[in-house]
């Protein structure tokens, strides 16, 4: 897919079956680090889950030539699909010694892999559990700097950490595929700075009719499908 696609025209993220429907489907894993004496904080989980979405996706082995730049264009033509699983002590190592990419955050590491078939995941990553991502910011949040990107969540729903940082990376995506080449390796170049934040309720619905890049959930897991989850605001996309 282009990178000139629009959330408004043939969105990966709408409800309604599109062609993208009879392509074979792929997912794009990502796996979160949650020890038992040391879980990440939910907010810091969330925005380096969307950091490493834009570092997969910004790869050199994810374009061109590279080694992981067919499964990355299959997973594109098809719904855009992303699981969150969770692993510790020994499975986290198991699952850094398969190929893919580890970002990590103040107390967050997720690592990301290149995408897989729907029904063929590594066996390393198809035993870790997908429940059990349920995570709290010790404290509220700082408010997000308005010069910088701002996933915003909505409000009215309520959604474990594991499925919010599949969205917060939808979100990502989103708003890398609207950026021109060299906004996308300012960003880059600047390591991604990005909040995640849940929008205020009155703002809410502005967000949504603004034009920014608009995720709405296919309804797989817990949300019902037509759902706005995330509004990606990117300073260069106001």
């Amino acid at each position: 897919m282009s990178n000139d696609v629009t959330p408004s025209t043939d969105s990966p993220f709408r409800t309604e079956p599109t062609a993208r429907d009879q392509a074979p489907q792929f997912v794009l894993p990502l796996v979160v680090r949650i020890e038992k004496a040391a879980p990440p904080a939910r907010t810091d989980a969330l925005e380096t889950a969307a950091r490493a979405v834009l570092v997969l996706l910004s790869d050199e082995r994810s374009g061109g030539d590279g080694e992981w730049a067919e499964a990355v264009q299959d997973w594109q033509d098809a719904r855009i699909r992303k699981v969150v699983r969770r692993a510790r002590g020994a499975e986290w190592r198991r699952a850094e010694a398969l190929p893919g990419i580890t970002v990590t955050g103040k107390s967050a590491e997720v690592r990301v892999f290149p995408p897989v078939p729907l029904d063929g995941w590594p066996k390393e990553l198809a035993r870790l559990q997908v429940s059990g991502t349920d995570l709290d910011d010790p404290e509220p949040p700082v408010a997000a700097d308005p010069a910088a990107p701002v996933l915003w969540l909505n409000p009215d729903l309520d959604m474990s950490a594991g499925k919010a940082m599949a969205q917060a990376g939808h979100g990502a995506q989103l708003a890398w595929w609207e950026l021109s080449d060299e906004e996308k390796a300012g960003w880059r170049d600047a390591g991604f700075p990005l909040a995640v934040r849940i929008a205020d309720a009155d703002r809410w619905g502005e967000l949504t009719g603004s034009g920014l890049p608009l995720v709405r959930d296919a309804g797989f897991t817990e949300i019902a499908p037509g759902s706005c989850t995330v509004v990606a605001d990117h300073p260069a996309l106001r």
